[in-house]
C-alpha cells in the first residue's frame, strides 16, 4: 500500500451508500478506509469509489474483526507510516466484538481525533439501514433524500422468458447481485445504456402472472433498443405500484401500458 504513504487523515467507517451523513466525514478527510462486508449493499465494494475523488482503501471485515482496538490502531499507524487525524461518525465501534468506540479511539491513538456528530434531514437520522429500510418499504423519495442522489442498481443483461418482446413489451432483464433489493413492485427510472440515460420504466420482484421466478427487467421509453450485452444500471425515481397477480397476460399487458405512462409523466 505504497500510495498511503502520504496519506495524513483518514475517515474510517462501512460508507456504504456514500450517503450525506457519510459526506460530512469524507470531507475532512484526505483517504476513507471503507470496512467492507459480504452482501446486502446499497453501493456494493469497489463501486463506492464512483462517489467520491478520496483514495478509498479497503479492509474486508473478516480479516480485521479479531483484531482487538489496540492491534487495530496498530494496524492503521503501519498502513499510513504519516497519519495525523482519525475522522469517525459518533456511533463508530471497532475492534473485537465492537470492544472500541470513538471515545476509545481518542484514548489509544496520539494524533487528532474528529467526531462527527449525527446528521439528519427533516428529523431523520442517516444511516445505511435506515435507507434500506425506506427501500424495502418502497419509499423511493425519502431513500434518495438521505442518500443525496437517486439509488441505482448495476447487473449484468441475462436472458428473460422471452414474453416481454413477444406478448407484452420488451425488457432488458438483469443479473442484480450483492444490491439492497427494494420492494417488489413497478418504478419510474432511467437506464443507463452505453453511458447515456433513458427514461424508463422498470420491475422488481417475483412474475407472480407467469413463471413466479424473481426478476429485474427495464423498459426503456420512447426509443428502439438493439440487442444489449454486458451490465446495465438504473436508478430509481419514483414508486408506482405493488407487485400483483393478474388473471391473464392481456390484464397484466393492460396494466403495463399504464405503468408505462404513469413513468412517462414522471421522468420524461
Amino acid at each position: 500500500m505504497a500510495y498511503t504513504n502520504n496519506i495524513k487523515s483518514i475517515a474510517i467507517g462501512s460508507f456504504d451508500g456514500i450517503h450525506i451523513a457519510h459526506q460530512a466525514l469524507i470531507d475532512q478527510a484526505d483517504a476513507l478506509v471503507i470496512i467492507e462486508r459480504n452482501g446486502g449493499y446499497l453501493t456494493p465494494g469497489y463501486k463506492r469509489a464512483n462517489f467520491t475523488s478520496k483514495v478509498c482503501c479497503f479492509y474486508h471485515f473478516d480479516v480485521i474483526k479479531g483484531l482487538t482496538p489496540e492491534k487495530f490502531i496498530e494496524k492503521l499507524q503501519s498502513d499510513f507510516p504519516k497519519l495525523e487525524t482519525i475522522v469517525v461518525g459518533y456511533d463508530f465501534h471497532f475492534g473485537k466484538n465492537k470492544a472500541g468506540s470513538a471515545e476509545t479511539l481518542q484514548a489509544l491513538f496520539a494524533g487528532k481525533v474528529v467526531v462527527v456528530q449525527e446528521v439528519s434531514i427533516k428529523g431523520v437520522s442517516v444511516h445505511s439501514r435506515t435507507i434500506k429500510e425506506y427501500l424495502r418499504e418502497g419509499n423511493i423519495e425519502m431513500a434518495n433524500m438521505l442518500l443525496g442522489r437517486r439509488y441505482s442498481m448495476e447487473g449484468r443483461v441475462v436472458s428473460g422468458q422471452g414474453l416481454g418482446k413477444k406478448e407484452l413489451v420488451p425488457t432488458l432483464n438483469l443479473d442484480i447481485k450483492e444490491y439492497q433489493i427494494p420492494l417488489e413492485g413497478v418504478y419510474a427510472t432511467r437506464t443507463k445504456l452505453k453511458g447515456e440515460w433513458f427514461a424508463s420504466v422498470s420491475f422488481v420482484g417475483h412474475r407472480v402472472t407467469t413463471d413466479d421466478s424473481f426478476s429485474v427487467e427495464t423498459h426503456v421509453l420512447e426509443k428502439d433498443i438493439d440487442e444489449v450485452q454486458g451490465n446495465v444500471e438504473i436508478e430509481f425515481v419514483d414508486f408506482i405500484r405493488v407487485n400483483q397477480k393478474f388473471e391473464n397476460l392481456q390484464a397484466l399487458k393492460m396494466q403495463i401500458k399504464d405503468d408505462i405512462q404513469k413513468s412517462k409523466s414522471i421522468v420524461c
